[in-house]
């Protein structure tokens, strides 16, 4: 099962120990036409919470972010976090050409291309921040945290290599952010990853 952009926010309700039903899809069988039109935008993940709805994943991270104390109370530290996360975002794009290329040749040339510019252009940035804030993206456990764990795996399904190994500073909060309780118990029972 393929756990990608809905990751972060499993981590973070896991994380803060809120009960929730975590309503997957095989992405062989995805999308499923009934389920696709009843959701806003036709897309997934929604988040429900009693009778309200909140789309989109980066939405529903930050929301759960400021529920859960993941951000700092500060106005310009959210503004620096969110500007993190919607780089990692970008950075998670630049593997997209790779995952939907069809052709042998061309989807070799994408992940070289990738492994070899992309992510060494990203994770080094990523690493400098980590390293100037204690460990974290702001100086301190946040959202921005649980957004490049899920992203980073997310790589390591698509391309099978561990993007991350050469940046030790990521690879440490990697493995902070899955030993957290809740997340640690979580990561234990969740079922392999496929895609």
């Amino acid at each position: 099962m393929w756990n990608g952009l809905a990751e972060p926010i499993r981590y973070i309700l896991h994380y803060a120990g809120e009960k929730f039903e975590d309503i997957r899809y095989e992405p062989l069988y995805w999308p499923i036409k009934n389920v696709k039109d009843s959701l806003p935008y036709g897309q997934l993940p929604l988040y429900e919470d009693g009778n309200r709805t909140l789309y989109q994943s980066l939405a529903i991270a930050r929301y759960l972010a400021a529920k859960y104390d993941l951000l700092p109370s500060d106005i310009w530290e959210q503004a620096v976090l969110d500007a993190i996360v919607f780089t990692i975002y970008d950075f998670f794009y630049k593997v997209l050409p790779y995952v939907r290329e069809e052709d042998p040749v061309k989807k070799q040339q994408y992940k070289e291309e990738f492994l070899n510019e992309t992510a060494p252009f990203y994770l080094s940035r990523f690493e400098k921040e980590l390293k100037n804030n204690k460990g974290y993206f702001g100086g301190k456990l946040s959202w921005a945290d649980f957004v490049l764990v899920g992203i980073v795996e997310s790589f390591d399904l698509f391309l099978n290599t561990e993007v991350e190994t050469s940046y030790p500073p990521i690879v440490t909060l990697l493995n902070r952010v899955r030993s957290l309780p809740g997340v640690k118990a979580y990561i234990a029972t969740r079922k392999p990853f496929s895609f």
